[in-house]
């Protein structure tokens, strides 16, 4: 889109990633949810933090992982989120600028301290994660920066940022701007729980147009919608918003519009390492390629190659550039 600035805008929760490998047991002895964001408190952070084993440190937060996936493919990433004025808050914003994202939201001068989340992940490559929100509750309307979201093609935002308080009404503000720009406004689900806690918000976004474009997995879908079963949930989706991208892991992802539905197999994966980021980077893929001229099956392969990229590795983010690969598979 040539009279666009970027391609893609996130925005979301500015979190440091501290990830760690663990057994099942582990999370047992330590109450911790299996497969779920559990939100924690700072004292819960530092006794996590200090039973961890080696971790890698990594700038995370789903959509800034989204973000940097659309700038590796060779798109025009742009992100909004809060990080304090801290050692962490600087990583963060050198990571992602260092990884061709815009990022340009303001630190938080005082108190609390840039998020961080325990991300253990058992060998089956499962990720449990334990976020600390600190600085990401601070984010608000201030923070919406208009001229960005009016020249982004799309603006997307994680499901997660429902929690912090006034992040909601930064939310709508952004895509009061993107749809008087004509631009499209885009979420994921983020998480069955977070869908658990902001069902009735979450459709009222999709029913009155705020949101044109969803992103769930089949367990978001079906909480969405409280039902077990998915193609009721597909049908359920289909007529709440203009699309939906509804990923399977290894069976691939289904594309609803409310005049065609369509399935697009999954990548082969040589071998499962970690699945952190796998939904992240699926979104950057699809929002990439259609935003770069590919329809919606072009997109949708494109995402599924880059979430299979991203499982084979440990981290939320592919290591090397997405760009060539994508041109090597002829995508």
């Amino acid at each position: 889109m040539s009279d666009t600035r970027f391609d893609v805008l996130t925005i979301g929760n500015a979190i440091v990633d501290i990830i760690a490998r663990a057994e099942d047991d582990f999370l047992v002895e330590r109450g911790i949810v299996r497969g779920a964001m559990n939100l924690i408190d700072a004292a819960r952070a530092e006794e996590l933090y200090a039973a961890m084993g080696p971790a890698l440190e990594a700038s995370g937060g789903s959509a800034a992982n989204t973000a940097a996936g659309v700038a590796s493919l060779g798109g025009r990433a742009a992100y909004f989120g809060k990080v304090a004025a801290d050692p962490l808050g600087e990583v963060f914003a050198h990571d992602m600028r260092a990884s061709g994202v815009h990022f340009g939201s303001k630190p938080l001068a005082a108190p609390p301290p840039t998020a961080r989340s325990m991300i253990f992940v058992t060998p089956d490559g499962e990720r449990s994660m334990n976020t600390y929100l600190g600085a990401c509750v601070e984010l608000g309307p201030e923070d919406i920066e208009a001229e960005v979201v009016a020249g982004a093609a799309v603006t997307y935002f994680e499901g997660y940022l429902w929690d912090p308080p006034r992040a909601k009404e930064a939310i709508r503000l952004a895509a009061s701007i993107a749809h008087r720009h004509r631009r499209q406004f885009s979420m994921t689900l983020s998480d069955p729980f977070c869908v658990d806690r902001y069902r009735d918000e979450f459709l009222e976004l999709m029913r009155t147009g705020t949101v044109d474009l969803v992103f769930a997995n089949e367990s978001e879908l079906k909480s969405l919608y409280q039902t077990a079963s998915f193609d009721s949930a597909l049908d359920a989706i289909r007529g709440d918003c203009a699309t939906a991208v509804v990923t399977r892991s290894e069976k691939g992802c289904v594309v609803v519009t409310s005049k065609e539905t369509f399935a697009v197999p999954a990548y082969p994966v040589s071998r499962i390492v970690d699945t952190t980021g796998a939904g992240d980077q699926f979104a950057a893929g699809y929002l990439y390629g259609i935003t770069n001229g590919r329809d919606a099956a072009a997109s949708a392969r494109i995402g599924a190659f880059a979430a299979a990229r991203v499982i084979e590795q440990v981290g939320p983010r592919v290591m090397e550039p997405l760009k060539p690969m994508i041109d090597a598979a002829g995508l």
